[in-house]
């Protein structure tokens, strides 16, 4: 089965900056006008899911809680030193987190949209 997470956003350009140039994962793919939407398609080209983002003149008005977040989980050490560089790099916000354990185990930042997104610092454990 294959997963895609899709949200509409007014910020359509520094959301792909920010996961595609701060978080690191690559640009799959875009659309432009279709049926008045403009959008884009961020992931890895090896997984099974990724991330679409669309835009239309329509305003967008995100209701969230600190709990709605994305987590990401580096698979080496290497490319959790990366994202910590690039992350370091960027004038992204970094709040601190609401639940108790990704204030020990990761780190939280805001995407432009203002939702939570954390990097963990631990690989992914599941079973």
């Amino acid at each position: 089965m294959k997963f895609r997470v899709a949200r509409h956003t007014n910020r359509l350009e520094q959301l792909t900056d920010f996961y595609v140039n701060t978080i690191g994962l690559s640009f799959l793919g875009e659309f432009k006008n279709h049926s008045g939407y403009d959008g884009v398609f961020i992931g890895r080209n090896d997984s099974d899911w990724h991330l679409e983002f669309t835009q239309t003149s329509e305003p967008v008005d995100h209701i969230f809680n600190p709990d709605d977040i994305l987590v990401f989980y580096p698979e080496s050490q290497s490319e959790y030193n990366d994202l910590l560089e690039r992350i370091n790099n960027s004038k992204v916000d970094k709040p601190l987190a609401k639940n108790p354990y990704w204030k020990v185990n990761g780190i939280t930042l805001l995407d432009p949209d203002g939702y939570t997104v954390v990097i963990s610092s631990l690989k992914i454990k599941v079973g």
